[in-house]
């Protein structure tokens, strides 16, 4: 056994060929010879378990296989053909050229990120999109933090810590990611008031809990599951004019936060901040990266006097938003300035996007793969905790994945030069045009034609 471990060969002789000294040019040698070394080890404990002796070849192989699978720039682009819009596995809202072409211009060198070049002091990162935001939502103000659940730790944290929030039992909910309403609430200091029943809670039950303790009255939106049947909660309003009764604040979890009614591409109301500010809550929450189609962050907007809370407390530093999701932000804000929301931001492009369009499409997709498939009639969703029970209807690329299976075909595809994410139903996978971007077409085509000739001949 001896002999053979002295057979291994040495870090040196590895770090001589060519090929890894190649990799010492594009990497730290430190790094390099980190993952020889590991290679080596790995070959020694091969041999103690009876295994064969590796040779230089297979070490170099072993060593230049690592550093492909582990050392690439990450998070890499997929092609989403799930029909999912708001895939929170896959990133949720892709972002717009405006929005990209704002973060390049405000990170290659430096920006007024926190500097007011007018009186040339320092000035606040959040007021430019404080101003957007007050104009479109109708707040007094707003702040933007990295992410809305952030938002609303930091809103409860700084309006409510050591006092009693309100919140329906029906709405004492897991937004997702084991985010907990009851579990945000005690992490912020404030102690759980649970009113009403899971399925009926009126403004009494509301009324009934309020005390000298109480510090905020929370209604937080079921943006990722429905209840349906014998059920009521009271509206927004009813709970803002009790607050106002007792000079309690209301603070309103919005969730996806859609500037756009819903209901005009065939899809049920989603809760709007205007209507939310409308109303009179006194803070109002959403994220940035569902329906706004923007980056990750979270938005708060509401009364001057609310936001000031927020804005000056100890922890919006910690959870403050970073300079190039900002840029995307107020990029992707300024498209509802302009009113080319639809035309511009890709959620919206695809929420939009006319069934017609997405059965020429994915018939073209089938002529240039050859006819050899099926198009069919299906659906998309929204996603990302949103609509929950609505779907778009669409036309679907279907294909039959014989011999091997869908599971298979499925993994081919995900695991292929440039990912495709598809989707399994009846041992069939499907396409959807609807969420594939147009510029990927091509891709996606080649990917196709390159698996289906390797899994199918």
């Amino acid at each position: 056994m001896a002999a053979e471990f002295r057979k291994l060969p040495s870090v040196d002789s590895i770090l001589s060929d060519e090929r890894i000294k190649d990799l010492s040019d594009k990497y730290s040698r430190l790094v390099v010879v980190s993952v020889v070394r590991t290679q080596l080890d790995y070959a020694r404990k091969l041999l103690k378990e009876g295994g064969h002796l590796l040779e230089v070849e297979e070490l170099v192989t072993s060593v230049l296989d690592s550093v492909n699978q582990h050392w690439f720039p990450s998070p890499i682009q997929v092609i989403n053909a799930t029909g999912v819009i708001l895939h929170t596995n896959l990133g949720r809202a892709p972002l717009s050229i405006e929005a990209l072409d704002s973060i390049r211009q405000s990170s290659m060198g430096y920006s007024d990120l926190e500097f007011d070049t007018g009186t040339g002091r320092r000035g606040s990162r959040h007021s430019y999109a404080a101003r957007i935001l007050s104009h479109l939502t109708g707040s007094e103000s707003a702040i933007v933090v990295n992410n809305n659940a952030s938002a609303i730790m930091l809103g409860l944290v700084a309006i409510a810590s050591g006092s009693e929030v309100i919140v329906s039992r029906g709405e004492s909910l897991e937004i997702g990611g084991g985010f907990r309403i009851p579990d945000v609430l005690k992490q912020s200091g404030a102690t759980l008031i649970e009113v009403g029943t899971t399925n009926r809670t009126y403004v009494n039950d509301y009324e009934d809990a309020v005390s000298d303790r109480t510090g905020a009255i929370l209604s937080v939106h079921s943006s990722n599951f429905k209840v349906t049947g014998f059920t009521h909660s009271p509206s927004l309003l009813e709970l803002v004019n009790l607050g106002r009764k007792h000079n309690i604040p209301v603070l309103h979890d919005l969730g996806s936060g859609s500037l756009i009614d819903t209901s005009l591409f065939g899809l049920a109301h989603e809760p709007m901040p205007q209507e939310s500010i409308a109303a009179g809550a006194s803070l109002s929450f959403f994220s940035g990266d569902k329906l706004l189609g923007g980056p990750q962050a979270g938005i708060i907007v509401g009364g001057e006097e609310y936001v000031s809370k927020v804005a000056n407390h100890p922890i919006a530093r910690a959870v403050r938003i970073d300079k190039l999701s900002l840029s995307a932000l107020t990029a992707t804000l300024l498209a509802y300035l302009r009113d080319d929301v639809i035309s511009v931001v890709p959620v919206w492009a695809m929420i939009s996007e006319k069934v017609d369009a997405i059965g020429d499409r994915a018939r073209n997709w089938n002529r240039i793969l050859g006819n050899k498939y099926e198009v069919v009639e299906g659906y998309s969703t929204v996603g990302g905790g949103s609509l929950p029970d609505q779907q778009l209807p669409t036309w679907l690329l279907s294909i039959d994945p014989s011999p091997d299976g869908s599971d298979s075909l499925s993994a081919a595809l995900r695991n292929a030069y440039k990912p495709v994410i598809s989707r399994i139903e009846n041992d069939r996978i499907l396409l959807d045009p609807r969420t594939v971007l147009h510029d990927q077409d091509d891709d996606l085509l080649d990917v196709i034609k390159s698996v289906l000739l390797r899994t199918q001949s």
